[in-house]
């Protein structure tokens, strides 16, 4: 093999991640926002961060922060690898535009890029490998996701029943979502200019027409929106250290 075989293998190994966390939490609650709560010693952004730039196919991340943020704690790196800030918005669609328009020179157009929330600290190296080998496969890219198990109603306005709903195709959209550089971009402006906000990168890149594929994940990736949430991730966090787990 040349060396620019190895080069460019390389280079289609790795991709770049982009956390969007300008955000404060409101359900949460607190006069910190939630993204840096302590847990074992660490913000919980620290964990998410980490949960990607801890795995091999990542070399970098770009998090998109509110340009007033007084908590974040300046960090450049994390696991030997590059970390940028950039201001984000009052969005999360234009949090992620900033953090794509502030990508390396190096990541190309059509290059895939990982986006993960910042309150999803418990994300696995074999879902995040899982995803990426499966979206990467892929013209559009992917998700992680996980089939809905639980019994849906449907709410009447005074709060009654109306009705079951069907689950046997319903899925609970996760992150990290896998879409190339260009795309996304394209995609989330697209829905911008329309005045649409999305609440996802894949709801943008569906309003193109393209059809991202599903991977089912883990159902321990979970968003932390409460207190309770927090426990359970302490929970966890705690079991692992226990039993000698990387995390």
């Amino acid at each position: 093999m040349s060396p620019g075989s190895l080069v460019a293998g390389a280079h289609a190994a790795q991709v770049w991640a982009i956390v969007p966390a300008a955000g404060r939490g409101q359900r949460f609650g607190g006069a910190m926002p939630k993204q840096y709560v302590d847990v074992a010693g660490r913000p919980l952004i620290a964990h998410a961060l980490h949960a990607l730039l801890s795995h091999p196919a990542v070399c970098g991340a770009v998090v998109a922060l509110a340009a007033d943020d007084a908590w974040w704690p300046g960090w450049s790196s994390m696991d030997g690898k590059p970390l940028l800030r950039v201001d984000g918005a009052d969005s999360r669609a234009g949090s992620v535009l900033a953090a794509l328009g502030a990508l390396p020179e190096q990541v190309r157009a059509d290059d895939f890029v990982l986006v993960h929330d910042a309150a999803r600290p418990n994300l696995g190296h074999a879902d995040l490998g899982a995803l990426l080998e499966r979206g990467r496969g892929d013209p559009v890219g992917a998700i992680l996701a996980a089939p809905v198990r639980d019994t849906l109603k449907r709410a009447g306005d005074d709060g009654g029943i109306d009705g079951t709903e069907p689950r046997e195709r319903l899925w609970r959209a996760l992150t990290p979502q896998l879409f190339r550089r260009l795309q996304l971009t394209r995609a989330l402006e697209a829905a911008r200019e329309a005045g649409v906000e999305v609440t996802d990168e894949a709801m943008a890149m569906e309003r193109q027409g393209m059809r991202p594929l599903l991977v089912e994940g883990d159902e321990d990736n979970f968003k932390i929106t409460t207190t309770s949430d927090l426990a359970r991730f302490e929970f966890l966090l705690a079991r692992r250290t226990l039993h000698g787990e990387n995390g």
